[in-house]
């Protein structure tokens, strides 16, 4: 997971520790995006689909708590690692937190460089969530990574290798739109591509395939798979 494609939601009510955290994650590379409450929050993921939250608990309108068991409910944000950052250190805050649907539970204060390290520690958590997720069940179509396979209503559709890995790509987080030049990066790597156009032929394959109404272009942007 390259750091320049991870998106990572600050969720505070104290605009000094959005402007500090936000900084310090910024100069690591990644891309910030903010809210000031639980309610906010939860706009903003549905919006960003942010690969973490850090998020407070106490905040007015919706805690922290509240937000963190609504975000856990929105099927495209299954993946989403979630991790407190708060003063509350008691045990039963913590419980409550982990048992609300946290990953983790960071307490204040800490020094930037350590949460930096926590923060890289919890996306190396979710890439290696992503590796071994070997089955997708989406959209009535079951994706299975480790044997290449595609089943969708209960005829197995087969993919060339890059085919897959792109339809795999798109459908591991519906609703996110894919940049061309993550697309290129997930997928092909360091390896060759021939033409500019080699993303647009393989989604206009998969619409053959799978379906047109799955794969939506973003004009200028890239790609998103929508169920």
């Amino acid at each position: 997971m390259k750091k320049t494609h991870t998106k990572i939601l600050l969720v505070d009510d104290e605009p000094d520790i959005l402007e500090i955290v936000g900084y310090n994650l910024t100069q690591e590379g990644y891309t910030i995006v903010t809210a000031v409450n639980g309610k906010d929050a939860i706009a903003k993921a549905k919006k960003e689909l942010p690969d973490l939250i850090i998020m407070d608990v106490m905040m007015p309108e919706m805690d922290g708590m509240e937000a963190c068991e609504n975000i856990r409910k929105i099927p495209e944000l299954t993946n989403v690692i979630i991790t407190f950052l708060t003063a509350r250190s008691e045990d039963y805050s913590q419980v409550a937190g982990f048992d609300a649907g946290a990953d983790d539970y960071i307490t204040k204060p800490i020094k930037p460089k350590l949460l930096v390290s926590k923060v890289k520690a919890l996306l190396r958590r979710l890439k290696e969530k992503e590796q071994n997720s070997e089955t997708l069940n989406v959209g009535g179509i079951e994706i299975n990574r480790e044997e290449y396979k595609i089943v969708q209503d209960g005829i197995e559709i087969a993919l060339p290798r890059k085919e897959f890995e792109l339809f795999y790509l798109l459908a591991s987080k519906p609703g996110k739109v894919f940049k061309r030049d993550e697309i290129l990066d997930k997928v092909w790597g360091n390896e060759v591509v021939v033409g500019g156009r080699t993303i647009d032929v393989h989604i206009r394959k998969l619409r053959e395939k799978i379906g047109e109404d799955f794969f939506k272009t973003i004009k200028g942007v890239g790609y998103k798979f929508e169920v």
